[in-house]
């Protein structure tokens, strides 16, 4: 396969998984440039800081380089991919934890917090909803993203993390609470604002 040169993004993404299994460079430099953007918005929802992320999505796209023989065709390449990016942020997550110590007292007051939803009384920008999550405890963010973003349960997120079920559980219910929180802190300032 011979990749010309065009204007528009004229190949599908089967033609260049097609062209980067036969090992061709500028298919591989075409599959980058094509899903790094995608790869960077789930890298960061699980890693603190920019090159950080950044470094999770050059490992992901090493493994999917190097495991594109395992990709069956028939299915979503970026549901693929997601996954090895997700699963390349756990890892890191993982080699990192030893210096988190947000986990240690997930076990404490399980059961005291009120899993109610915020009534969407103003509506946030996307900016503003960033800001709130990034507030979170670096393990709420992970657990609140594979549970509520990736749709994983508790029990694959404590194998996952190598943490309790029941830790999961907590660290969810509380990064719930306090975007709850920063939201109706959010609410009150802007109808101060407003009013």
């Amino acid at each position: 396969m011979a990749l010309k040169h065009s204007p528009k993004n004229e190949f599908s993404d089967l033609q260049v998984i097609s062209g980067c299994k036969e090992g061709v460079a500028k298919y591989e430099e075409l599959l980058y440039r094509r899903f790094f953007s995608y790869a960077m918005s789930i890298a960061v929802r699980y890693i603190g800081n920019s090159e950080d992320a950044i470094e999770v999505v050059n490992d992901s796209f090493l493994k999917v380089f190097d495991n594109l023989s395992e990709f069956d065709t028939s299915k979503p390449f970026k549901a693929w991919f997601a996954r090895i990016v997700v699963n390349t942020a756990i890892d890191s997550y993982r080699k990192n934890l030893k210096h988190d110590h947000g986990i240690t007292d997930l076990e404490d007051g399980v059961h005291q917090w009120n899993e109610r939803e915020p009534m969407a009384e103003v509506q946030l920008a996307a900016e503003d909803i960033l800001r709130m999550f990034d507030k979170l405890p670096h393990t709420y963010r992970v657990i609140f993203n594979l549970y509520e973003i990736e749709g994983y349960s508790h029990n694959e997120i404590g194998e996952m993390l190598g943490i309790a079920e029941s830790s999961s559980r907590a660290a969810l219910t509380r990064a719930k609470r306090m975007l709850r929180e920063q939201y109706e802190i959010y609410n009150k300032v802007k109808m101060s604002c407003n009013g």
